[in-house]
């Protein structure tokens, strides 16, 4: 069984699936441990209007950054949340998904079929390689008629696709910060986003092997620590 802890390249660029993710049985319950009642904040939230996904780049991109500022050289091969990935696996894995996004928000192909080693490229200015690569992120989607319509190699609803760089976005920056024993707070705003996103999108990643099945998560749980649990990862992760 595939332990992938990331959502599916196959739903942005058509690519095949990788030869590990496959057909899973779909979840048709939830265990009490996993199931919240809503909070009233969570019910106000959906009763606004949804800020625009470049705002909520941009702050998820905020909060991220620092979190990869910190990485040491030698925590690179350290493991992660992300079972098939290392720390420096999983950065240039985010790294490619933030270019391809942009691509997405045009309405463009990508091909997610390899991985390049931008962190080997670009050396000790990755970290400001990818701040600007954020920045174009969220410009991209800024652009006019980038939450229009559909987009990827499935043509979801392009605001559904931008969520889920938002998802990588704020769940990796986590999993870096607990690979590598950084504090992180996620923005302002994502995570009453990224729940609805996964609740819509978690068993097509679950047939796919893309999520893993849903964690427990204590009576009291976080919201951010719920998302986490969603998407297949312990919240308590430890790399001991």
């Amino acid at each position: 069984m595939s332990d992938r802890r990331d959502i599916p390249d196959e739903t942005y660029s058509g690519a095949p699936a990788h030869p590990a993710q496959t057909a899973r049985t779909p979840q048709t319950a939830r265990t009490p441990q996993t199931a919240r009642t809503p909070q009233p904040a969570q019910a106000a939230h959906a009763t606004r209007p949804a800020p625009p996904i470049s705002a909520l780049l941009d702050a998820a991109a905020g909060a991220a950054l620092p979190v990869l500022r910190e990485v040491r050289d030698d925590q690179l091969g350290w493991p992660t949340p992300c079972a098939e990935y290392d720390v420096r696996a999983l950065l240039n894995h985010l790294f490619q998904v933030v270019v391809a996004f942009r691509s997405l928000a045009a309405k463009k192909d990508v091909d997610f079929s390899s991985t390049p080693d931008r962190l080997g490229e670009y050396g000790p200015q990755w970290p400001d390689r990818f701040a600007d690569a954020s920045a174009q992120l969220v410009e991209a989607w800024a652009a006019p008629g980038a939450e229009d319509g559909l987009t990827g190699g499935m043509q979801l609803p392009a605001r559904t696709v931008g969520a889920m760089v938002l998802l990588d976005l704020t769940v990796h920056a986590w999993d870096v910060a607990r690979a590598t024993g950084r504090p992180y707070t996620p923005a302002e705003g994502c995570v009453a986003e990224l729940r609805t996103l996964v609740a819509q999108m978690a068993p097509t990643a679950r047939r796919m092997n893309v999520f893993a099945e849903p964690a427990p998560v204590p009576p009291g749980a976080s919201d951010l620590e719920v998302l986490l649990a969603e998407t297949g990862r312990d919240p308590h992760w430890t790399a001991g």
